[in-house]
């Protein structure tokens, strides 16, 4: 299967794959995601680290993949792999941090604790994997806790990631089910906000899907999600639900984007929260705006079916067909069954006056809801064209009843059997209930024939006047970044002076144990500053430094004939070098070539 482009390679950048079941149970796969969602979740904490968000790193799960290749579609330089082994009270972690360049290991260790130390077992896996990827990669500031234990409920942690498991499923049933165990969670710990925010969001969902009764489904949502956010207020999900439930249940513009804003606050690498901020500026007709939010969401999220379909959308609404169907394209190299994008390149086709391409894109998707409709639906758009359309037919089809589906059919179909009334008083039902189909009725290109009606400019006027939208700021904001130093001058002075004084006396750089966070402690500075201090003034990362004194102490006892006798790996490991692997690749980095062409060279 292919995927998206390949991209270049980032170096302060990671991708977690979803950690291996290894327990007996394979039921037990819901808490192996939810470990990995976890770490992912914690590592996106930190600025200036590109982490990979779930849906991307999950297209991977189950799948014997080369790493490298992993790295080239996501764009990242390391991966973190690992298991997970759950048996009674205990939890078994192992986890390897792997670099996308060659394959080799950064870091690999097991971790044997009793679950009720899960949290602070996820923090440590956590911070040691940040801690990694900045010695090799370059600095980023690390908070000293990266998970803080969000109940103390062990039972209720593990059924809201029963929850969780069903709820990303995305479909009816494992929605109402992850309501069920979201439940159970708050039961069990009516403190513990997460499950509040789960249970919010799935019923939201399930009543603007029609899964459940509309008015029943939303007031539940808001009721739980106000319980929620009583309890923890700081929760990028809980005002994730929050804008899903305003935005698509309410059509609600100003609430939706003030609670995607905050939700994108709290948590910038949430690219679902920005891909409904996408959505809210297509419906309102800002692409330029919505375009900015794809490019973003994608840079995080590159194997993201929903998120193309999001980009291909603005295109499509904003009748640039071609392109349109260029991005639909790449959602179905991930996903080829992805209904959406198979509905929009039909219509594209139709826009597009192509009957060949769709007729044959229609055969190669038989999956494709309404081939019929979409067949009589572009006969009817192109009179011109010499067709066999049987009118009469289409007709009977339409009296037999409007049944759901994702593309509003019968609104179009009527629209060009030229049934304007009717189909002015299908859009205004559509508008009322608030049916997820009809949000974009403001540029859907199918509606144009309709737009000399007073009754659809009063209807734009109504669900988008002025007052009812929210004020959009010009620019997207970034996050700031700051060049102001951290250290002083006479700092930065006293602490080279005491790095160099270990460095070339004490040789410190022998030791092959030796992290940013022991030389810190030798050297009694924290540790960012230090990273600060080695990337800023000596233009090196931890690992870079360290192995220089390294490569040259290697290179003077390779020279010495006293040496002779000792093979040029253990004359590595003397020199403090702790692996086959990362001596051969700093050398041949450093000096162009291999170890032994460079003896050879020099004796």
């Amino acid at each position: 299967m292919q995927h998206a482009p390949h991209k270049a390679f980032e170096g302060k950048s990671i991708a977690v794959l979803p950690f291996v079941n290894m327990s007996a149970d394979p039921g037990n796969e819901y808490f192996s995601d939810g470990i990995t969602e976890e770490i992912i979740n914690a590592l996106t904490t930190i600025q200036g680290l590109k982490v990979i968000a779930r849906t991307s790193s999950f297209v991977f799960k189950g799948k014997n993949v080369d790493v490298r290749t992993i790295g080239r579609q996501l764009g990242v330089s390391t991966i973190l792999e690992g298991s997970v082994r759950k048996i009674k009270n205990r939890v078994r972690i192992t986890a390897q941090l792997i670099s996308t360049h060659d394959g080799s290991h950064f870091w690999s260790k097991n971790f044997d604790r009793e679950l009720a130390d899960i949290f602070a077992l996820q923090d440590e896996i956590s911070l040691l994997i940040a801690d990694q990827i900045r010695e090799n990669f370059g600095h980023f500031e690390i908070q000293d806790h990266l998970i803080d234990a969000p109940t103390n409920n062990i039972a209720a942690y593990n059924l809201y990631l029963k929850g969780r498991y069903h709820h990303l499923r995305w479909n009816a049933r494992d929605l109402i089910q992850g309501v069920k165990y979201y439940e159970q969670s708050i039961e069990q710990d009516p403190s513990f906000a997460l499950p509040y925010f789960g249970a919010g969001l799935c019923y939201g969902i399930n009543a603007s899907w029609g899964f459940i009764p509309y008015e029943e489904g939303i007031k539940k949502a808001e009721k739980i999600l106000k319980k929620g956010l009583r309890i923890n207020d700081q929760s990028y999900l809980g005002y994730f639900a929050q804008a899903t439930v305003y935005l698509w249940g309410k059509w609600d513009f100003k609430k939706g984007y003030q609670y995607l804003k905050k939700s994108i606050a709290l948590h910038p690498s949430f690219t679902e929260a920005e891909e409904g901020l996408a959505e809210l500026y297509t419906a309102v007709g800002a692409f330029e705006k919505a375009m900015q939010c794809t490019q973003n969401m994608l840079t995080l999220n590159p194997l993201s079916p929903n998120h193309y379909y999001t980009k291909g959308n603005i295109y499509y609404l904003s009748k640039n067909y071609k392109k349109a169907i260029g991005v639909f394209e790449k959602a179905l190299q991930i996903d080829p069954n992805f209904a959406l994008a198979i509905e929009l390149i039909a219509v594209c086709y139709i826009h597009l006056k192509e009957y060949k391409k769709l007729d044959k894109f229609l055969k190669l998707h038989p999956q494709a809801e309404k081939p019929d409709a979409c067949r009589a639906l572009y006969k009817l758009m192109h009179a011109d064209e010499m067709t066999d359309l049987d009118i009469a037919s289409i007709r009977l089809k339409l009296s037999k009843g409007n049944s759901a589906s994702l593309i509003p059919w019968h609104l179009y179909l009527n629209i060009y059997l030229g049934n304007h009334e009717l189909a002015l008083d299908m859009l205004e039902e559509g508008v009322k209930k608030r049916t997820g189909q009809f949000i974009n009725f403001k540029n859907d290109p199918f509606l144009v024939p309709l737009h000399k009606y007073e009754r659809f400019q009063h209807l734009i006027q109504t669900v988008f006047h002025p007052s009812k939208l929210p004020n959009i700021e010009k620019n997207i904001p970034t996050a700031a970044t700051s060049d102001k130093s951290i250290l002083t001058e006479k700092e930065v002075g006293e602490y080279l002076a005491i790095i160099s004084d270990l460095m070339k006396n004490e040789r410190l750089f022998l030791d092959q144990s030796l992290c940013l966070k022991s030389l810190a402690e030798q050297v009694q500075i924290h540790p960012n500053k230090l990273s600060w201090l080695l990337n800023e003034h000596i233009g090196k990362n931890f690992n870079e430094y360290i192995n220089s004194f390294r490569l040259e102490t290697f290179k003077e006892k390779a020279l010495d004939p006293k040496n002779s006798h000792l093979t040029l790996l253990g004359l590595a490991y003397e020199s403090g070098f702790n692996s086959k692997t990362a001596f051969n690749a700093f050398f041949k980095k450093m000096e162009g070539m291999t170890p032994r062409a460079w003896v050879k060279s020099n004796k």
